[in-house]
Formats: C-alpha cells, sequence, structure tokens
C-alpha cells in the first residue's frame, strides 16, 4: 500500500471509529428524535464496516466506501441534527 492509499485508509478508519464510538455513547432516544434508523441497527453496520476495511485494506475498493459512507451518513443524521 502506498503513502497517499495509507494515509487515505487510516482517515476513513478514523472517521468510522469516530462514528462508533459516538454511537456507543449516545442514548437510544438520541436516535429516536433525530428520525434516524435505532441505535441497535447502526451498532450493526458500524463495526461490520470497520471489520470490512481492516479485511480489504483499499480505500478505495467499493465495500469499504460503503461503509466510509454509512459512517459520513451516521456522522450526518445524528451529530448534524444537534440531538
Amino acid at each position: 500500500m502506498g503513502f497517499v492509499t495509507g494515509l487515505i485508509w487510516w482517515v476513513l478508519m478514523c472517521t468510522k471509529v469516530f462514528a462508533l464510538v459516538d454511537c456507543v455513547r449516545r442514548k437510544p432516544y438520541d436516535f429516536e428524535m433525530a428520525g434516524t434508523l435505532p441505535k441497535n441497527i447502526w451498532l450493526v453496520i458500524l463495526p461490520l464496516s470497520i471489520f470490512v476495511d481492516i479485511v480489504v485494506r483499499q480505500p478505495i475498493s467499493i465495500l469499504p466506501l460503503l461503509g466510509t459512507v454509512a459512517a459520513l451518513v451516521y456522522l450526518a443524521q445524528t451529530r448534524g441534527s444537534g440531538y
């Protein structure tokens, strides 16, 4: 893995880990107020995206990109909603 690819991988991995930590710390009520998926669903999606990212180790592959999109959607819906 080249330097730039490795840097991209680390940045996207940190984003996914940040989203997972934020999800674990939030109360289920926050998800209802934000109008997003329930906490249990996010607690399946986010670790799965991290697992796929660790296994594939190619940040510009389709599955890691889907996990990145999921993490960004989570962050936009929950952190962006103000709850």
